[in-house]
């Protein structure tokens, strides 16, 4: 929240000269196929900590409403014990050894991830390995672990700001594959029973399906031994990466959902292009521009809010939109209809384009100071646009846009406005949220 708050309020001042950066060859990242499974590593010796992710492709295409959420279950469940480690030995060994394991579902993938030493590479993958490829699953340990997924569900729902995010996928992605939860419902959570995550590992965790992203101080020939050992035993499988469909573009629309709260939280997306479209980085651009123009009023000058902007969905099939809490949702939401209508007839200096720039440059180099987001760009650029190398042309992008591309993009794309409103629904006149 606060480097967004810092970015915004640097989008509104004057005076920012422009960062005239050069892309650089990537020299320390390869990439490699070991036993079929497709390998990225970035060889990073300016620290000794390692990241390594496996990329678990498809996402919310590899399930249906009922089985949404059993990915990320039958690895939350892979924590309580493997055949190898018992879940005593697993715990005591992972503290032992300072070791972390990540899970991050996404709609796109499942990330499942390991962060270690540099010293502690081998022993780390090897707990790594053994609770993707061989977990226990207890029935009682499932049954616990569902206990905390439904738990965490029930908070999310009493969360104002996560719950209108829910109601906006819901509305805006409806007969997408994106309309699924990536960490299932209340209801697939409590149907799924351990024969299903037993099914689920046999039949999903094959290589065609992985992506393995490596990050630090650690040699080609090691991993190639680390995968080959354990990754590689795996049953190949028959998965085939592509990108989504697009998001659908269909008339205006609003749910509102009354709640008695301090303030009133709305959230409205529109469809984007594909990450492999040219419009991509012009649309990120224009979510960027508006949000800076709405920022330097709604918040700065006439302080209706604390937090406004124009939210830009990364995905392989990406969306933009409009997000503000605000008392005053009416007065507010003229306001950001002025700046988006401005965006589309009027064109941003290249100046203001410049001072843009700097902020994306800035705000790159910041994103990608771990290990960890390292691998997350890497994934993204081999996965999104086919080429991890990618990665790399991210300034150049930036400023290959044009300000009649982001007046182009806005006007594509800033229309179809799909709403999702939580408060005090006497305020909010819905005939005006389904005009943008």
């Amino acid at each position: 929240m606060l480097r967004r708050v810092m970015l915004f309020a640097a989008l509104a001042c004057a005076g920012i000269g422009s960062v005239g950066a050069q892309t650089e060859a990537d020299t320390l990242t390869s990439s490699f196929s070991v036993d079929g499974i497709p390998v990225i590593l970035r060889r990073n010796t300016s620290n000794n900590v390692v990241v390594a992710n496996v990329y678990l492709l498809g996402g919310v295409r590899q399930v249906t409403p009922t089985t949404s959420g059993i990915e990320p279950f039958l690895l939350a469940v892979s924590e309580r014990g493997t055949q190898h480690y018992p879940k005593a030995v697993l715990r005591s060994r992972t503290s032992a050894l300072g070791s972390d394991f990540v899970i991050a579902p996404s709609v796109d993938w499942t990330m499942f991830g390991a962060r270690t030493i540099t010293s502690a590479v081998d022993s780390t993958w090897a707990i790594f390995a053994d609770r993707l490829m061989y977990p226990a699953i207890q029935p009682a340990e499932v049954e616990l672990v569902r206990a905390q997924l439904l738990s965490a569900q029930r908070q999310e729902r009493d969360d104002p700001d996560a719950y209108v995010s829910d109601l906006a996928d819901s509305v805006a992605f409806s007969g997408h594959p994106y309309a699924i939860a990536e960490t299932g419902n209340a209801t697939s959570l409590a149907s799924i029973m351990a024969a299903d995550l037993r099914q689920y590992q046999k039949s999903q965790i094959v290589k065609s399906r992985m992506l393995i992203v490596v990050v630090g101080d650690v040699t080609r020939a090691h991993v190639e031994s680390l995968i080959h050992s354990s990754f590689g035993r795996l049953p190949a499988g028959s998965y085939k990466w592509t990108l989504p469909p697009a998001v659908p573009v269909t008339p205006s629309s609003a749910v509102l959902v009354q709640r008695d709260l301090p303030t009133n939280y709305l959230l409205g997306y529109v469809a984007g292009p594909l990450a492999s479209s040219p419009d991509y980085t012009a649309l990120r651009v224009a979510a960027t521009v508006v949000t800076g123009q709405m920022f330097a009023e709604i918040r700065g000058r006439q302080n209706l809010t604390y937090d406004v902007h124009a939210p830009f969905l990364e995905r392989a099939a990406s969306a933009s939109g409009l997000y503000v809490t605000t008392v005053a949702p009416d007065t507010t939401l003229k306001l950001m209809k002025f700046f988006m209508m401005q965006l589309q007839t009027e064109i941003v200096t290249s100046e203001g384009l410049q001072r843009l720039e700097l902020q994306f440059i800035t705000q790159y180099f910041l994103d990608n100071e771990t290990n960890a987001s390292q691998a997350d760009f890497l994934a993204r650029s081999q996965l999104y646009q086919g080429d991890y190398r990618r990665a790399m042309s991210f300034v150049q992008d930036l400023k290959s846009v044009t300000p009649e591309g982001v007046q182009a993009a806005a006007r594509k794309y800033f229309k179809n406005f799909h709403w999702a409103y939580v408060g005090d629904t006497t305020k909010v006149d819905r005939k005006l949220l389904e005009s943008f």
